[in-house]
């Protein structure tokens, strides 16, 4: 079987504040929306956010479901890229997690919630290769 992730959807509270999240701090552009749900086309993927009590019956499980921690991760170009997007998604309505910094394992990282509360992680991988589309390759 094919090794691929084809949509990725957060439940949101608030549609409206997360669109201006991910529009103003990433300056991502909706592909499509109505009044449950916004998507953004991404490099291979398709990001949705979704209303939450929407998302629950969609998935006919309501309430704190289990799911343990993680996070989502955009790959920057440059070290010197991290910081001012983070600033840029406080700017726009996220809160800094962990302040950025070198991990013991290499690169450059700090993490930013949205406005619902999922992790982000705003990282510089200099082992790792990010095209002109946007696709990032794992280089061991």
């Amino acid at each position: 079987m094919q090794q691929q992730i084809s949509v990725i959807t957060l439940g949101v509270t608030d549609l409206h504040r997360s669109r201006r999240f991910y529009m103003h701090g990433f300056g991502w552009t909706p592909v499509f929306e109505n009044a449950e749900i916004v998507f953004y086309q991404m490099n291979g993927l398709v990001l949705g956010t979704f209303n939450r009590a929407a998302l629950e019956r969609d998935m006919n499980r309501f309430g704190s479901a289990p799911g343990g921690a993680f996070s989502l991760a955009h790959n920057v170009p440059a070290q010197t890229d991290v910081e001012p997007l983070m600033e840029q998604l406080v700017a726009a309505g996220g809160n800094i997690l962990r302040p950025a910094d070198a991990p013991p394992h290499g690169g450059y990282r700090g993490y930013v919630a949205d406005p619902d509360g999922h992790a982000w992680e705003i990282a510089w991988n200099p082992a790792w290769t990010i095209d002109e589309n946007g696709f990032v390759t794992f280089a061991a």
